[in-house]
């Protein structure tokens, strides 16, 4: 598959069976997306077929894949925000008999979530712009499942857990579980390992648009894993000694809910997804940015976890997304530098290795990784003394994690403050201080020692048993 001079998949081979969990791994840009999107029918390769089981290759490949029953979750939500759950169900089940169709579709989407993800509690009447990110989510997933006039065969699931909480995920990989043994498939993406090797039971290994290695689930570590995907093997990150010598500063930001962040400090927001952590963010953050004339000094920076509503300007460039926040701080009588612009995009494309070609292209042309760089590119290329990160990790690979990682000490070290909310406890371990959220309140204020996994998950569920 090439888009003009870039050959986003070469000679891509494999086969897919009933019954089979296919995990689906690569750095960021490594052609994942591309390769479901042609066993889809999204795209038409420009060399090759997909035959579908039954259809021989006869049919176009859209008609093929939605015959063979194939269907897909994408990285980038795909829900009609203006439309409720059900008017969702709606586009994809075209043949849906049209007397009291809203009913039928009610029915069908509430008994597909509440097959997937019990005790979800959305309704089918909500508007889905007006859901969580991680409700959504659940949405998309559970139409994936849904029941139509064709059963789903294959579900292609493109970092499907990147919004949604530990609990919340796991009910999620036992769904897949469940389908499989009753003889569905699933690709399963994902750049969390721990998911891959709990559901699949093969793994594909994707570099450079090619698949490099194809292998039983059981032939891999975990180191093992990651060497194949081109990256050096995780280290167990920061020790608790590390955490314990750092020194931080004064306080420079006191929150409504009693929250507090000093100069060079780490501040992690933890908890069950939707408990008023992003809440909290938007808040502070619009509190101290919420001026419609932009200043070389701003107080505050911001990265999305939602790229697509709150992060990337969908029309325009690479370079334009990247510079967006720094151009007060590099312009002159109202007039851009365009060589500190170009300057400032060739320092962050190389320091957080962000694969793009041509810093005009269409931000939309990179991968959903990719598209998250410059976004962390963009907020850490400020002078803003304060960065707010809002479950910022989606669709990022292990590789670049690390690297990011490092890069927010290196900031922290410098007196620069971070307020992080993550749904990976990876992430959260990484904080000098944590606060964890339940039903909208600080349920927990964990520092050193004592943000572990076990203490994190003990403070998420304990008002709900306090009041059960």
């Amino acid at each position: 598959m090439s888009f003009g001079p870039v050959h986003a998949l070469v000679d891509a081979r494999f086969e897919l069976w009933p019954g089979e969990c296919v995990g689906l791994v690569g750095h960021n840009g490594a052609g994942k997306s591309t390769l479901v999107n042609v066993i889809n029918g999204r795209l038409t390769p420009t060399q090759g077929k997909v035959r579908y089981s039954g259809h021989g290759g006869q049919s176009d490949a859209a008609t093929g894949a939605q015959e063979a029953g194939i269907r897909s979750v994408f990285q980038e939500l795909s829900l009609c925000p203006n439309l409720t759950v059900l008017e969702n169900l709606r586009i994809p089940y075209r043949n849906i008999p049209r007397k009291a169709w809203r009913r039928e579709a009610r029915r069908m989407v509430l008994a597909a979530l509440d097959e997937v993800f019990p005790d979800h509690g959305i309704s089918a009447d909500a508007v889905v712009g007006d859901l969580s990110i991680a409700e959504r989510q659940m949405v998309e997933i559970a139409i994936a499942f849904a029941e139509r006039d064709t059963e789903p065969a294959l579900v292609i699931l493109d970092e499907p857990t990147s919004s949604l909480d530990a609990a919340i995920a796991q009910q999620l990989l036992s769904h897949i579980k469940k389908f499989c043994a009753a003889g569905g498939t699933i690709i399963f993406i994902s750049h969390l390992l721990g998911e891959i090797f709990e559901v699949a039971t093969r793994i594909l290994v994707m570099k450079d648009g090619r698949v490099t290695q194809d292998k039983q689930a059981n032939a891999f570590t975990r180191d093992s894993l990651v060497d194949a995907m081109g990256h050096v093997v995780e280290t167990s990150g920061r020790t608790q000694s590390a955490r314990q010598r750092r020194a931080v500063g004064e306080e420079v930001a006191r929150l409504n809910n009693g929250m507090t962040v000093h100069a060079g400090e780490i501040v992690g927001l933890a908890g069950l997804a939707g408990h008023g952590q992003a809440e909290a963010l938007a808040r502070f953050y619009m509190s101290r940015a919420s001026v419609w004339r932009s200043t070389k000094t701003p107080e505050v920076a911001f990265v999305a976890g939602d790229r697509t509503r709150d992060g990337v300007m969908p029309l325009w460039s690479i370079l334009k997304n990247l510079s967006l926040m720094t151009l007060r701080e590099f312009s002159q009588n109202g007039l851009v530098n365009r060589s500190e612009e170009d300057r400032l995009y060739e320092t962050w494309k190389e320091r957080i290795k962000i694969k793009a070609n041509n810093p005009l292209d269409p931000i939309l042309s990179l991968s959903g990784g990719n598209q998250q760089k410059v976004l962390f590119a963009k907020a850490l290329a400020s002078s803003a003394p304060i960065v707010i990160m809002d479950d910022p990790m989606r669709g990022v690979d292990i590789g670049t994690k690390k690297e990011v990682y490092s890069m927010i000490r290196a900031e922290a070290d410098t007196g620069r403050s971070f307020l992080w909310y993550s749904t990976e406890t990876e992430e959260v371990l990484e904080c000098d201080r944590v606060y964890v959220f339940r039903d909208g309140e600080i349920s927990a204020e964990l520092t050193g020692d004592m943000i572990t996994e076990e203490n994190l998950l003990r403070a998420s569920f304990e008002l709900q048993e306090a009041t059960a």
